[in-house]
């Protein structure tokens, strides 16, 4: 059965005084992928306007927008319908540029020191099956009380295992952190996430993937101690949060900058 998940998803962002050049890179739009159908997706820019749009290493769809000069609100905003079925959390065979043994390196996000190794030695079963993917989850879930504003996006893996509190972003680092320690191909998912309880949030969600023999790219949403089901759209992935980024840029000048996002994924 295909579920239709309909978003929309604005950021807004503020600054205090003109800002003279700036570049974003947007991930934002979903592709088509096991699982997961685009019926229709649109990125309209205030402020700025788009300049290329390109595919990267990973397969991710990259919107390149550039500011209007010295502008001082730029809207962002990303919308349409995805169809998705049911997949047991499964993305199928690897694809795209990268390499699958680049997966198994570690990045200063990822990499696992003692409180990430304390985790491991914590997980039962045979290293690399479902079921030792899903204790590990489970271990970091216990372990790594989900609360929002405890870190910041430049926590690594370890940063969050050793404070023992994180959000999505730290709980999917620190399981990548953990099967690359056992040379285990893993990589970071950035995407929407349709919540039982509401229609409107104000952030996208991050889960995980690691590849299972035989099987694939399995995806474990250990926040929610889940793998994806038909309310998950997979948008951007990378080794770490760096290269699956919903937007990540640069700009010129002093201004200091102000954001606020509205998110509504409903059926």
């Amino acid at each position: 059965m295909t579920q239709t998940l309909s978003i929309q998803h604005t950021t807004t962002y503020h600054y205090d005084e003109p800002v003279p050049y700036a570049l974003l890179q947007l991930r934002l739009r979903p592709k088509d992928h096991h699982g997961q159908t685009v019926c229709n997706w649109v990125v309209d820019v205030e402020g700025g306007k788009i300049e290329v749009e390109y595919d990267d290493q990973n397969c991710n769809h990259v919107t390149l927008i550039s500011f209007d000069a010295d502008v001082t609100e730029v809207k962002v905003t990303s919308s349409g319908q995805v169809d998705i079925k049911e997949t047991n959390g499964i993305t199928g065979q690897h694809q795209g540029f990268t390499p699958l043994w680049l997966f198994e390196q570690q990045t200063p996000l990822t990499k696992a020191g003692p409180a990430c190794r304390k985790i491991l030695g914590q997980v039962s079963g045979e290293v690399g099956t479902l079921a030792w993917l899903h204790d590990l989850s489970n271990v970091i879930r216990a372990k790594v009380a989900y609360k929002i504003g405890a870190s910041n996006v430049g926590y690594s893996a370890e940063d969050a295992a050793q404070a023992g509190h994180g959000v999505c972003q730290d709980h999917s680092h620190i399981f990548i952190a953990c099967c690359r320690a056992m040379n285990l191909p893993s990589r970071y998912i950035s995407g929407y996430l349709m919540m039982d309880d509401r229609t409107h949030q104000d952030a996208t969600h991050a889960w995980a993937e690691a590849y299972v023999k035989d099987l694939g790219w399995v995806g474990f949403d250990i926040s929610n101690g889940i793998s994806p089901d038909r309310r998950y759209v997979r948008v951007g992935s990378g080794l770490d949060y760096a290269e699956a980024a919903p937007v990540s840029g640069t700009r010129f000048g002093t201004a200091s900058e102000s954001m606020a996002v509205q998110l509504q994924v409903q059926q």
